[in-house]
């Protein structure tokens, strides 16, 4: 029998007006959003058009995620108000257990795929952001690029859970339809139709519930462990410089940089760098000694878009392994400033580094910071948009040296 007024609310031979509507508009949202997805994965970042759009297509994908996982928890909060429409032909148990497994798995999945998305996305440095102010990161999920590819890892396992629950449920569907010839798809149709009887009310059971969080529990192991390799293969470092002999011993520092990304701060470090630093003090202005520092290339950490930037088109870390800044140390009316070179994929340009020094008998504290502009050294050429990766860089370091046995004396 049709349904002839506008039911609101389930019953148990029909699905209400609420129910079809969050069925049918999270069905239209994974549809768009999975092609979206992978659309956006597979667009080419060689210029700066081709950026944009990836990031548009990013950018989208995030937002409607978010707006579907939003959905499917009003949709399982209504549900769990409903009464579930009883199943049309109950003797059929294998059926009836697959079918409520697939449902536990899709009302599951809806949630944990966005949701693992954006813990990624908030762990995140350098990103797609998402179409709105709110939401860039979330309560107690720190920057971290470990846990940003675990998320990721697990959100790509969880997302072909979903097309395979996606996959089930619409080939049971169409069972029903085409085989069957039953009003199972119909009772969810606009419009409706009832079927079945009151008497043969549904009675939920554990099992389908206990089946699909085992099945999410192994995606969950399969994609942890995809993430630490990811993480692994991430942390194995090119060759470490060889140490050299300075009269300056560096005994612990930093070198690090910042880049603006999408309108925001991505900073990174390099793990590798060698400083060999000849330094005398002295109370008035003039040369006050020399410094080369030698930097691994390829043992920078720059968030979640590391890989980006030692590529060829970036760092040339493979081609260029190494950059290097050679400097005269001279103390100024304020101050300290390193002028000198930096010889970076194949470009030597003149940089000054100003920076401040602390001298306690043989320990010395410095820190200091300068800007490069990326283009002087043919980095990120294709990205011509400012706004996409910033043409400025910032360089900050800072390390505390210990005058080694046989360097000179005060």
């Amino acid at each position: 029998m049709a349904v002839t007024d506008f039911d609101v609310s389930n019953d148990t031979d029909r699905y209400g007006a609420v129910a079809k509507f969050f069925h049918w508009s999270i069905a239209l949202g994974i549809f768009a959003n999975l092609a979206l997805g992978f659309i956006a994965a597979f667009v080419p970042t060689d210029t700066s058009g081709q950026v944009a759009l990836k990031t548009s297509l990013f950018s989208t994908h995030k937002t409607l995620g978010i707006v579907i996982f939003a959905l499917a928890l009003a949709r399982i909060l209504w549900a769990l108000s409903q009464p579930k429409p009883a199943p049309l032909h109950p003797e059929r148990r294998a059926e009836t257990l697959a079918a409520a497994t697939v449902h536990w798995l899709l009302y599951g999945s809806l949630v944990l795929v966005p949701l693992s998305g954006w813990i990624g996305h908030a762990a995140s440095e350098g990103f797609a952001p998402i179409w709105w102010p709110l939401g860039q990161g979330l309560p107690l999920v720190p920057k971290s690029t470990a846990l940003a590819e675990t998320a990721w890892a697990v959100h790509f396992v969880f997302m072909w859970v979903l097309v395979a629950s996606v996959a089930l449920h619409v080939a049971g569907a169409l069972k029903h339809h085409v085989v069957d010839r039953d009003a199972t798809l119909r009772r969810m149709w606009p419009g409706g139709t009832r079927a079945g009887h009151p008497a043969t009310a549904h009675q939920p059971h554990a099992l389908p519930a206990v089946l699909a969080v085992a099945l999410w529990a192994v995606a969950l192991g399969i994609g942890s462990m995809a993430g630490l390799f990811r993480q692994d293969a991430q942390a194995a470092e090119p060759a470490a410089l060889d140490e050299v002999a300075s009269d300056w011993v560096v005994q612990d520092g930093e070198l690090a940089i910042a880049v603006i990304q999408m309108g925001d701060e991505v900073s990174g470090a390099f793990s590798d760098w060698t400083a060999d630093i000849d330094y005398e003090p002295r109370d008035t202005p003039g040369p006050a000694g020399s410094v080369t520092v030698r930097i691994n290339l390829g043992s920078l950490a720059l968030g979640s878009v590391t890989d980006q930037a030692t590529n060829p088109a970036y760092l040339a870390a493979e081609e260029y392994p190494t950059a290097t800044f050679e400097a005269n140390l001279v103390r100024t009316d304020d101050g300290h400033v390193a002028e000198g070179t930096l010889t970076l994929k194949g470009e030597t340009v003149p940089v000054t580094l100003p920076f401040d020094l602390t001298l306690s008998d043989d320990t010395a504290e410095m820190s200091g910071a300068t800007t490069l502009d990326r283009r002087n050294y043919g980095i990120g050429q294709s990205m011509e948009d400012e706004s996409q990766v910033g043409f400025d860089v910032e360089v900050r370091v800072a390390l505390t040296a210990e005058r080694s046995e046989g360097g000179s004396a005060d």
